[in-house]
């Protein structure tokens, strides 16, 4: 059986690669290696990914979707005999309706470029995070992508209004309703939201859009301490009525490393502090919306819950401002990066943070660590970089000190990255035997030959 034939004769002689062709590509952020798969097929329509799909599925390949290859859980990993579909070439932006507020896309289209042509007509879409220029709206919905203003508009579960998937068999489910309210049965959507390809594979969604903010309101903040800096975050929050778009703390360490050369970021406030803060108020009056931001501001510092400010004067320091936030890149200065996405209750964080810090230097020794996230939704990156040579060594024990201080704090090992294979083994922290047995039998039931994304989550 000629497996790059057969698909070529399904999707053409442009829409395949071969062993050696896949093999130039690499595998994703923050990866050193290349892609590994028997072939890597690019389908242009739901069509042609339902027969791809039954294709392999009746012929025993394995097949793995891929979006942006933004995912940092392995999750998009293949094997050499599987099978690579990629999305890539199914890029359109069928529809933008501005009545409904909504936009039918199709999979592979990049968050940043929908965020781009709606705003173009006075709308947005207000999922965003750091990797907007790659990510795909497929891989946001199938990894159930947060980001920077969950605190405000949710989680990408909270943007899908419907969605167009294909099963293992082939078999097309389409349930491209653009309703907010469509209260008829279950709900087959969000079966597929987050579940990280191993259901199906999500060709197209009708996404649900927002008014463009007429305002925005930025300032870069330090806090003395923990406590501080969560007063602050209910602070803001009551006083800015509901405008509170982001709430983004960095502990002092991942501050000074991305404000310090050879960053390119420069501090907008002192390095001093123990905390720091972005806040983002989006909303409707700029002049209003800034003297109410202001006030808030004040306010907190009188209360001494903020001990140095730096408030955006333009939409060039909003961007600055950001770009500190977003320079997650720093993390591989100088050596490896074993990189964490997790939740726990806010009340947790300081205690958790220091657990973590004072066992590392006994468990590994030489190491730098980095915290930083969204506060406001409860979810934190830690990062822990060690040498290079070190890194397959130190990586276990790191893992077990992470996960093992976040067990008894009712945590959760991925607050919005997803499981992919690399979560696997920690699993049994967030989710119980029972909850595990429902994922695996709604698995057997969508797709009984395992056809789709193997080995992900469980």
């Amino acid at each position: 059986m000629d497996v790059v034939q057969s698909l070529r004769a399904i999707v053409g002689n442009d829409g395949v690669l071969d062993a050696k062709e896949t093999a130039t590509r690499a595998a994703g952020v923050m990866r050193f290696d290349t892609l590994v798969a028997q072939a890597l097929v690019r389908p242009k329509t739901t069509e042609q990914v339902s027969a791809v799909v039954r294709w392999c599925n009746d012929n025993g390949l394995r097949v793995v979707t891929h979006g942006g290859l933004t995912g940092l859980v392995h999750g998009a990993d293949a094997g050499p005999g599987d099978v690579i579909l990629s999305l890539e070439r199914m890029r359109a932006i069928e529809s933008i309706d501005p009545q409904q507020r909504t936009a039918t896309v199709q999979a592979g289209v990049v968050l940043q470029t929908l965020q781009e042509a709606v705003d173009a007509q006075q709308l947005a879409f207000p999922l965003d995070l750091g990797a907007r220029g790659t990510a795909t709206l497929g891989g946001n919905a199938a990894t159930n992508a947060g980001g920077n203003r969950v605190i405000r508009y949710g989680m990408m579960r909270d943007m899908v209004l419907g969605l167009e998937a294909v099963l293992a068999d082939g078999s097309i489910v389409s349930s491209m309703s653009p309703l907010m309210k469509n209260n008829t049965g279950y709900d087959l959507k969000q079966l597929f939201i987050g579940s990280e390809g191993t259901l199906g594979v999500i060709t197209r969604l009708v996404l649900r859009l927002r008014e463009k903010p007429l305002s925005n309101n930025v300032a870069f903040v330090a806090t003395p301490s923990f406590q501080a800096m969560a007063d602050l975050l209910r602070h803001m929050d009551r006083a800015l009525g509901g405008t509170l778009s982001a709430f983004e703390a960095m502990w002092r360490s991942f501050y000074q490393l991305v404000t310090t050369a050879p960053a390119h970021g420069k501090p907008p406030i002192s390095q001093e502090y123990p905390y720091y803060v972005l806040i983002e108020c989006l909303g409707s009056d700029q002049e209003r919306d800034a003297e109410r931001f202001s006030n808030a501001l004040e306010s907190a510092m009188e209360k001494g819950l903020v001990v140095d400010a730096a408030v955006a004067q333009s939409g060039a320091d909003c961007a600055a401002f950001w770009s500190l936030r977003d320079d997650v890149e720093q993390v591989r200065r100088d050596g490896a990066p074993v990189v964490f996405d997790v939740s726990l209750p806010i009340a947790e964080m300081e205690r958790f943070v220091g657990v973590v810090g004072e066992a590392l230097p006994r468990e590994i020794g030489e190491h730098k660590l980095w915290v930083f996230g969204h506060l406001g939704d409860s979810n934190l990156h830690v990062i822990v970089q060690v040498k290079v040579q070190d890194y397959f060594a130190a990586r276990p024990k790191i893992e077990a000190i992470v996960y093992g201080a976040l067990k008894s704090l009712r945590g959760s090992v991925s607050a919005e990255h997803g499981i992919g294979l690399e979560k696997k083994p920690w699993l049994s922290i967030s989710r119980s035997e029972t909850e595990v047995a429902m994922m695996r039998a709604i698995k057997t039931a969508l797709d009984p030959k395992n056809t789709l994304s193997p080995g992900n989550i469980f």
